[in-house]
């Protein structure tokens, strides 16, 4: 527990940390609904505090969403319910460091962000094509990171299925399992009160395992999230300068000669891949130490 206080004080201030940030951003902005909750309900000036989550909050009826599109982005890092928020925190963080440990920091980053969009759009496409929920539109809206802590859940599970998480009364359960139950009981919700909800992560989850999927296969889908957020950092961090330096260094017959270390990428690549492709035939275990170290700092050099 202490380790994970650690993590979040000093969330800004480690490179590589997008994960802490994530869960900082959500526990900020839940704070300070709070805190605006109770002065605003005191002096029954409830509906002002109301109009202040609605301008967070993603809005089912394309009338409203026109008027607010930024709720697409907002919703998922919105909460009200602790309960509700305690529970997206710990599965994003509990999966997000498999992710992050194997796969670098930056594509938990990605399915986050993704997972969150996809599920956003599904929810309005559904609720506006669907017959049975045109009659539920008006009024319905959805907040939480469901979306988003579903594809990283699902997205950890697809890499590396056989992982295994202890859990009470049950012992080690692999995520496999854990993803799928949790997949199942979304799809059965579909047809309940949080209907809206159910969707998003049943999105999310399908954006979980398309993303690992591709990255198997050598392709990033989340490569577009990376560069846009790569810029707008660059308005707030200032770039170091870099100096190029080249070194030389001797020949046998006496002459200078330049000297160039050119890393064959494309065969550690090709080594990656195979353990990736391993992984999903075999599962993580199957794995020897050596590749198991391989992986590793792969993951490191993300």
């Amino acid at each position: 527990m202490n380790s994970i206080l650690d993590e979040l004080k000093y969330a800004f201030q480690r490179p590589n940390n997008g994960l802490m940030q994530i869960i900082v951003i959500n526990l900020i902005i839940f704070l300070t609904l709070l805190l605006i909750w109770v002065p605003l309900t005191i002096s029954n000036e409830g509906d002002i505090y109301k109009i202040i989550v609605d301008q967070l909050t993603l809005p089912a009826a394309l009338n409203r969403l026109i008027y607010q599109p930024w709720t697409l982005v907002t919703y998922f890092f919105t909460h009200e319910g602790f309960l509700h928020i305690l529970f997206n925190m710990l599965f994003l963080y509990w999966f997000g460091k498999i992710i992050q440990e194997f796969l670098g920091d930056e594509k938990v980053v990605n399915l986050y962000i993704l997972g969150g969009l996809v599920g956003g759009v599904f929810y309005i496409l559904i609720y506006n094509l669907i017959p049975y929920f045109q009659n539920q539109i008006t009024g319905s809206e959805m907040l939480g990171a469901s979306a988003g802590v579903y594809a990283v859940v699902v997205g950890a599970a697809t890499f590396m299925p056989n992982y295994s998480i202890p859990l009470i009364l049950l012992g080690p359960v692999r995520i496999k399992y854990i993803a799928l139950f949790f997949v199942i009981m979304s799809y059965v919700g579909t047809a309940g009160s949080n209907a809206g909800g159910n969707l998003a992560h049943l999105a999310g989850a399908g954006l979980g395992f398309l993303f690992i999927k591709q990255l198997q296969r050598g392709n990033d889908l989340g490569r577009p999230v990376t560069q846009f957020l790569v810029f707008v950092k660059s308005f707030f961090v200032r770039q170091p300068k870099v100096k190029v330096s080249y070194r030389r260094s001797k020949s046998n017959n006496g002459h200078t000669t330049s000297k160039k270390a050119k890393a064959p990428v494309e065969t550690k690549q090709e080594e990656i891949d195979a353990i990736l492709d391993k992984i999903s035939a075999s599962g993580y275990d199957s794995l020897t130490r050596d590749e198991k170290k391989k992986l590793f700092d792969a993951s490191k050099s993300e």
